[in-house]
């Protein structure tokens, strides 16, 4: 299936997205900062999420409104402040959409309501994902499938049942244009967590396209996803960590994420198929193996013995399993000493 500009599949190198969300600490300038960076880094999309405080929950500031989780990266919070900062204006995603389109890179956007779907809709955006909390919203998931476009769904806590429900639901708009992505909701969240063997499975129960949405440090976890088969990677991203961010600590910088793909491509690469033998790149080293060689001048008509034949390096000669073969064979010809032995030499 094409996402945005490219096809993805088994096969195909990984399509790489750069997830902004709130690191841009409410200023278009370093959004749009942000975009170059991506472009910079060599993702193939840029996504940022759609919604208003307002969308999301409620403007209070106690029980469960309110984060006072201590391993929280937004404890002290209220959920309705949290949203507030973290935000994309929606009057942002058009310049950032064009700067996205200016580098050759796809444009997207995570809707948390219709409304936002109805927005997103005017921008044409070429695909839409669903992010792992919103993977319950039914009715959210059914507007976003009637658009036709690919729909991107993060698996998050969804259990099989719950993966299934999603899946049929897209699929009974018309559109088999989907992709899960195995995620783990926690942030920054732990490798051992990341259980990508899921990856296979996911696409073997729902015969979809399947990535990840990744939560933890470094690139360890891509690498592994891509050689399960991982048609799409998304990573948090940002400019400088230390410049803060509601999601920077568990974001990637340009040179982090540019490093990436170049490790999730030579792992890939070095996946290969199943191989034997010599290759390409191995023919120098013959030098270093053994074969049969003349240690010493041999006259025609001499019988080749264990003082005139041995196995010694390099390797152009014949395997030194044929010895015995060789042993109390005469010479066709005289040979100088340092020949490589071939059947040709005996008779």
């Amino acid at each position: 299936m094409k996402l945005g500009r490219k096809e993805i599949g088994i096969g195909k190198r990984p399509y790489f997205i750069a997830e902004m969300s709130g690191n841009h600490n409410q200023s278009l300038e370093k959004a749009l900062a942000i975009v170059d960076a991506a472009a910079a880094a060599g993702a193939d999309a840029l996504k940022i999420q759609t919604y208003t405080p307002d969308t999301m929950t409620l403007d209070l500031a106690h029980g469960e409104f309110f984060i006072s989780d201590p391993k929280s990266l937004w404890k002290g919070s209220s959920l309705y402040d949290l949203y507030k900062v973290a935000m994309t204006p929606w009057e942002w995603h058009k310049p950032i959409q064009e700067r996205c389109e200016s580098h050759g890179m796809d444009f997207f956007s995570t809707p948390f309501d219709p409304s936002a779907v109805e927005f997103l809709e005017k921008l044409n955006v070429p695909f839409y994902k669903i992010a792992s909390f919103e993977n319950v919203d039914i009715p959210l998931i059914q507007r976003v499938a009637r658009t036709g476009k690919p729909v991107i769904v993060s698996t998050g806590m969804a259990s099989l049942s719950e993966i299934e429900d999603v899946v049929k639901t897209i699929r009974a708009e018309g559109n088999e244009n989907i992709v899960l992505l195995k995620c783990t909701s926690s942030y920054p969240s732990d490798c051992s967590d990341s259980n990508i063997k899921s990856i296979s499975h996911l696409r073997d129960s729902f015969g979809v396209e399947v990535g990840l949405s990744d939560h933890t440090m470094g690139w360890t976890v891509p690498i592994v996803a891509a050689l399960e088969g991982a048609s799409v990677i998304e990573k948090h991203f940002t400019i400088s960590r230390d410049e803060g961010g509601v999601d920077s600590a568990f974001s990637m910088e340009t040179q982090e994420f540019k490093t990436m793909i170049v490790e999730v491509q030579n792992a890939t690469k070095a996946l290969g198929k199943v191989s034997y033998g010599t290759t390409k790149g191995d023919e120098k080293s013959l030098v270093f193996r053994r074969s049969l060689y003349i240690v010493a001048d041999v006259a025609e008509g001499e019988v080749f013995t264990d003082k005139n034949v041995r196995a010694i390096r390099p390797g152009l000669g014949l395997p030194p399993k044929y010895i015995t073969m060789v042993l109390g064979k005469r010479a066709k010809q005289s040979f100088k000493k340092g020949t490589a032995l071939f059947w040709e030499a005996f008779s």
